[in-house]
């Protein structure tokens, strides 16, 4: 599987290689405002997948066709592989067209292979795809493609073999005999051609069809009439030709890649604790001897260093996690959490939180946009906002920094070694001097000296006989009443 616990290596092809994606789908069966190919897969799209199966290739071009949701599909094109080359299809229909249109993008003078992928195809790696392009080349052929064989074949368009075996012709499933649709091997929409036969091959196609389309499968028919040699080559492993259609499909594609990372991920030395409710995004990369518990999701390009505890019930998106730190039952995005540091339960840690070495962060505390020192600690029921706070300073429970005003945020800063009392409120922009104290229940709104002691002094009153007389006839009423005759 591509990318999985390790960079894939360039497989190394010859420079005249074009690979044409067709992305050009409405993909109804999904039944999302969403383009098919932009949903995703392990944190990449479905046509992320296979521009980055393109791109290990190492070939020369790469174009895109588009035409449902253009805009959105190509926007993600161009960000992934800036080179991409993206086609647009005009009215005509069809697989075929939309060949035809993208050989028109090409160089006028390329002459190479031309490698057709299918932008719902996404499992498919650059080494599959790479032998079928070596065994083109060892064959002679004028076009070959893959195939797979499936327990349920339908919606797949039949691959016809004649009494020796050899290729003699795909068959749509919407024009397929009673016989034909039995068959239970299926074109995989993976196609290595050379480029004078299809040029040649796609002059020859037309829209006589149940669909009134222009078929690339009836290229086919035309190469192989011509007298040119084609062959189809089974995969043995039929979730690499896997195409995504609706949810169901996409939804089980997600579970096997996931499955396959974790493996992956297992091999390598991390210890999964329930794999079957752990997910793992392609771009993570995680250290040997780290531990994921169970229900936790590392997303994104997250990075966890050797013998870090991860879980349960944890998600992680784009964070970096130092060595050893245990970061459980935790929410946390774009956060950087050092070594030895402890994270959780209960913890929601907003984009840029810093968490030094030895830190603590505890139950129920959200923190964002702040950066707390080394052994730093804020152990529970605090909010911390567009904070600094320093080496070893303490935060009393119920900590919360007031960082807007309702115009505009402020910066706290609480320097080092300072101990902050129960529910206090740090009015922003505010600041704490290094080894300062602050009492219990203060509202600090002055900057307060290094080693300085800051209260809120307000003498307590007490109301006499308040409960009787403000709740008469009340339970509590009457526990003071009885209290009081004693």
């Amino acid at each position: 599987m591509k990318r999985v616990g390790a960079k894939v290596r360039q497989t190394g092809l010859m420079p005249d290689t074009a690979v044409i994606i067709l992305a050009a789908g409405q993909g109804t069966r999904m039944k999302s405002q969403k383009p098919k190919v932009l949903h995703e897969l392990a944190g990449l799209s479905l046509v992320g997948h296979v521009l980055a199966t393109a791109g290990e290739l190492g070939a020369t071009h790469i174009a895109v066709v588009v035409r449902h949701e253009r805009d959105a599909v190509s926007a993600v094109v161009t960000e992934q592989h800036p080179g991409v080359i993206v086609v647009d299809q005009d009215e005509i229909p069809g697989t075929g067209r939309a060949v035809q249109v993208a050989l028109e993008g090409l160089p006028g003078d390329f002459e190479g292979h031309i490698v057709v992928l299918s932008a719902d195809v996404p499992l498919l790696d650059a080494q599959t795809v790479a032998g079928l392009i070596e065994s083109h080349e060892r064959a002679g052929n004028a076009l070959t493609m893959l195939s797979a064989y499936f327990d349920d074949p339908t919606g797949g368009g039949r691959i016809i073999r004649g009494a020796d075996g050899s290729f003699e012709a795909i068959v749509e499933e919407r024009d397929a005999t009673d016989e034909q649709r039995a068959i239970t091997e299926v074109n995989a929409g993976v196609y290595v051609f050379n480029s004078g036969a299809l040029h040649g091959a796609l002059k020859g196609i037309g829209t006589d069809n149940s669909q009134a389309e222009m078929y690339l499968t009836d290229a086919a028919a035309v190469i192989r009439a011509s007298g040119a040699s084609i062959e189809a080559v089974p995969v043995a492993d039929h979730w690499l030709v896997a195409g995504i259609n609706d949810r169901v499909q996409l939804g089980a594609a997600a579970a096997e890649l996931n499955a396959r990372i974790v493996r992956g991920w297992q091999l390598a030395g991390v210890t999964i604790q329930e794999p079957e409710t752990t997910w793992i995004d392609l771009k993570a990369s995680i250290a040997e001897d780290v531990e994921l518990l169970a229900s936790t999701q590392i997303k994104g390009a997250t990075v966890i260093e050797r013998g870090a505890i991860i879980g349960p019930q944890t998600t992680l998106v784009d964070c970096e996690i130092g060595e050893n730190a245990i970061v459980k039952r935790t929410d946390a995005t774009l956060a950087v959490i050092g070594k030895n540091a402890l994270v959780g339960p209960f913890a929601y840690l907003r984009p840029g939180t810093y968490l030094d070495d030895d830190g603590k962060i505890g139950t129920f505390v959200e923190i964002k946009n702040s950066h707390i020192g080394r052994g730093a600690k804020v152990p529970h029921l605090s909010y911390i906002g567009d904070a600094t706070i320093g080496e070893g300073t303490n935060i009393g429970a119920g900590g919360i920094t007031a960082n807007y005003d309702d115009l505009a945020k402020h910066r706290t800063e609480i320097g080092s070694h300072v101990h902050t009392g129960v529910h206090n409120a740090f009015i922003a922009p505010v600041r704490i001097g290094d080894g300062a104290k602050v009492g219990a229940g203060a509202v600090v709104r002055k900057d307060v000296p290094a080693g300085a002691l800051a209260i809120s002094v307000a003498p307590q009153r007490n109301m006499a006989g308040w409960t009787e007389k403000n709740r008469a006839g009340t339970e509590a009423a009457k526990a003071a009443a009885a209290e009081d005759e004693n």
